[in-house]
């Protein structure tokens, strides 16, 4: 008997995705303009390559575009890859002086540190971890969905 129906992230993966920027662009907002924190150079950088996502995977979850996924992948590999920087550079010591802030916030500054794990950086880790897994999945639904409607 053959299923017929979509895949789960053929159909609510961009959806995903979305809220997920959403969440993310939000909460960066709140930190910066309701609690205070000033946004050092590195939580910039991931605002630059998060903030466009909620646009673009909006429109795109609305229309159904699934083709916003080799767009958006760049930007969410890219912003996870300056969080992660970000990350060590608050955690190993030693590695602000690799390339350290030099304008405003010094980026080794921990706003929120629960647990002496979890911090802003690394929750834009998570975020953008969360839309590559989303968009990835979602690309290879609707991949696998091409090649069954060209079998058939």
């Amino acid at each position: 008997m053959e299923n017929n129906q979509p895949s789960f992230f053929y159909t609510y993966g961009l959806y995903m995705a979305w809220i997920v920027a959403v969440v993310a662009t939000g909460s960066s907002l709140y930190l910066s303009d309701v609690l205070d924190y000033t946004p050092c150079k590195l939580c910039w950088f991931q605002r630059i390559f998060m903030y466009p996502q909620v646009i673009l995977l909006g429109i795109a979850a609305y229309r159904g575009d699934r083709r916003i996924t080799g767009y958006v992948l760049p930007l969410s590999i890219i912003g996870g890859l300056i969080s992660i920087y970000h990350y060590l550079e608050q955690k190993v010591p030693g590695m602000a002086d690799i390339m350290p802030c030099t304008d405003g916030v010094p980026c080794s500054e921990d706003y929120l540190d629960y647990f002496g794990v979890i911090t802003i950086p690394l929750m834009a880790l998570v975020a953008f971890i969360l839309i590559t897994g989303s968009l990835w999945l979602t690309r290879r639904a609707s991949r696998h969905e091409d090649m069954q409607a060209d079998a058939e």
